[in-house]
């Protein structure tokens, strides 16, 4: 395959993104728009100054410019700017479904109602699914670099709407933060009626995910790269179908892989664990869905199979009814069937 023949088919899959964090789809343009409109002065002069400090070393260095660029929302119209500027970004690479992820504490803690951030996400989400025909999913993620009574303050908020959130997460600095920090929470969580899944196994160890498993007793793990450290952790998540969310081009850019071509996608079909291509914090780390499978795709030499596999895979690891997780991966296996 050539590159544009690799990029022509990529365009053309039917795909579901299961691993997004709204905050991290801010593109450099629109956070200068909105911080006009606010009147907040950014630490940058310009779009290009600012996009030169999208290089980071690790984990946190991103962190820090992240929760920098969100300081500017401060009303719901601008998370539904956000959001609908995503998904339209996203409609455009033919994504049918996303779950995506909010981080209510980034704004809370800065004196922003929770009803604030919510709404403004929710009525573009919904939109979305009126006009661009994208379904979704909303999953509430807790900052684990804060404490757990944080997290119990964040549930509690939630509540009144509790009918447009579907799931919980975990995601912020890693090492230091294990999942078993936030058992308590989980378990509440858990009571409640949420999903549950949680970011292990990106910067942390092995170690983490099992937390993840046995504690919080998640369902799914964002990122899950050091997973193959533990062959008894493989053949766990292969037995139980408990899926990975991985983020090739975030992997990239915070050095969690030195190049793409140490990608671990390819070995973990290989050995039928459930892993999936998402894109993470796209305005960030130079790529949507469609640049994060081209970029894998092309350093990896994937193969058409694996392409539709990993296309699969995001269907079959999503919270959709059963009856739409076979509607989606019969359309992928049509499309392949078009393929030459």
């Amino acid at each position: 395959m050539t590159p544009l023949e690799l990029q022509e088919i990529i365009q053309g899959i039917p795909k579901t993104e299961l691993h997004l964090h709204i905050e991290g789809s801010f593109e450099p343009e629109l956070m200068f728009e909105i911080a006009n409109r606010n009147n907040i002065k950014l630490d940058f002069d310009s779009v290009a100054s600012l996009k030169k400090a999208y290089k980071f070393n690790n984990l946190q260095e991103f962190l820090d410019i992240y929760y920098l660029g969100a300081q500017v929302l401060l009303y719901e119209q601008d998370f539904f700017d956000l959001t609908w500027a995503y998904l339209t970004k996203v409609h455009s690479q033919n994504v049918v479904h996303v779950e995506i992820f909010f981080d209510p504490q980034t704004h809370t803690e800065r004196g922003i109602d929770f009803e604030v951030v919510i709404s403004g996400i929710y009525k573009a989400l919904e939109k979305g699914r009126k006009e661009l025909n994208i379904t979704y999913k909303l999953i509430m993620s807790y900052l684990r670099h804060l404490s757990e009574d944080s997290a119990f303050k964040t549930l509690e908020a939630a509540m009144p709407f509790k009918d447009w959130i579907d799931g919980v997460g975990l995601d912020s600095s890693e090492l230091g933060n294990p999942p078993s920090k936030f058992a308590n929470v989980f378990a509440a969580s858990a009571k409640e009626g949420f999903k549950l899944v949680a970011h292990a196994g990106e910067e942390g160890p092995a170690d983490y995910i099992w937390e993840a498993l046995d504690i919080l007793k998640i369902e799914r793990i964002d990122h899950g790269n050091r997973c193959l450290d533990d062959e008894a952790l493989v053949k766990r998540l292969i037995e139980n179908k408990i899926a990975l969310t991985l983020c090739p081009l975030s992997n990239l850019e915070l050095k969690v892989i030195k190049k793409m071509e140490d990608h671990p996608v390819a070995k973990m079909l290989d050995k039928g664990i459930l892993a999936t291509i998402n894109s993470d914090d796209p305005a960030y780390f130079g790529g949507y869905m469609n640049e994060n499978y081209f970029e894998t795709a092309k350093a990896l030499k994937l193969d058409k199979n694996q392409l539709m596999q990993l296309a699969i895979n995001g269907f079959e690891a999503s919270w959709m009814s059963q009856d739409d997780k076979v509607k989606h991966i019969i359309a992928v296996k049509d499309y392949f069937n078009t393929v030459n």
